[in-house]
Order: structure tokens, then C-alpha cells, then sequence
């Protein structure tokens, strides 16, 4: 499971160029949910350790299911998000840039996109496809008590 950030401003979308097995692609700001962790604090973390962005998730934009010709199968959240601040922060190894680029940009660069999962996002951000924040619950498992 993983999630994404698609991060807008003036026409503009927040991309990563990493090269996380050998390859240089783009990509949104997006990783893996790790244990114990709500999905919008997984976004937010992703987002900071890939780009050095503070974000403030809004919405929703979708979920994603999609399975690359090598096999294998991603389930992607994708967060609409507002840049709130970038902080000078040492990024994750496999980031080789943060660009600001418009969706034309990255369609020059559609063979190098990480999966069709970047432009579907963007495409459904721009459409306007937008559930509330509230419609994510984030439930813990409790110690039961002794009966």
C-alpha cells in the first residue's frame, strides 16, 4: 500500500526525479505506509523526506490500483495537498531532484514516469475528484480487558 501527494501550485505539480533501482524516473512524492501509521501522516512524511515540504493534505483525489508487466500489484492513495513551507533537509538517497513542472512538462517525460499512476493523478486532481479527509478512519487495535 502506498500513498501519494499531488501538490499544485500555479499550475505547477510537485515531482521527484529518483532512481530507486538503477533507473531515473519521476514520480510524485509517494512511498510506503509504514506499520502503525494514519494515511495522511504517511503523505505528509513521504512528502517531507523526499522533498523537504511541509504539506497540509486537503483532500483525497483517489485510489489507485495497478499492476506493472513485471507483476506485482501497487494500491496508491493519492492526497491533494498545499505546499506549506520547504525546509533545508537532507532528502532520501534515491531522490536525484524536486522539480515544480507542469502537466505538459511531464508528458514529454511520459516514459520515463515511474507508472501511468502520476499522470491518473493529476488528471483526476484537475478534474476536480476530491473526498473529504473525514472518510478515512484510522481505527487501533486495543488490549482487551480481562473477562
Amino acid at each position: 500500500m502506498t500513498v501519494a501527494a499531488v501538490v499544485e501550485q500555479d499550475g505547477r505539480f510537485l515531482i521527484v526525479e529518483e532512481n530507486p533501482q538503477g533507473i531515473t524516473v519521476f514520480n510524485q512524492p509517494a512511498g510506503h505506509l509504514e506499520p502503525d501509521e494514519a494515511l495522511v501522516d504517511a503523505v505528509c512524511r513521504e512528502v517531507w523526506e523526499e522533498t523537504g515540504w511541509e504539506i497540509l493534505p486537503t483532500h483525497l483525489v483517489g485510489i489507485y490500483q495497478y499492476e506493472p508487466p513485471e507483476g506485482g500489484q501497487y494500491l496508491r492513495f493519492a492526497f491533494a495537498a498545499e505546499a506549506v513551507r520547504r525546509h533545508d533537509t537532507a532528502l532520501d538517497p534515491a531522490i536525484v531532484a524536486v522539480h515544480w513542472l507542469t502537466r505538459d512538462e511531464l508528458l514529454v517525460r511520459q516514459a520515463r514516469l515511474r507508472s501511468p499512476m502520476v499522470t491518473a493523478c493529476i488528471d483526476d486532481y484537475l478534474a476536480g475528484h476530491a473526498l473529504p479527509l473525514n472518510a478515512l478512519h484510522y481505527l487501533l487495535a486495543t488490549a482487551q480487558p480481562d473477562a
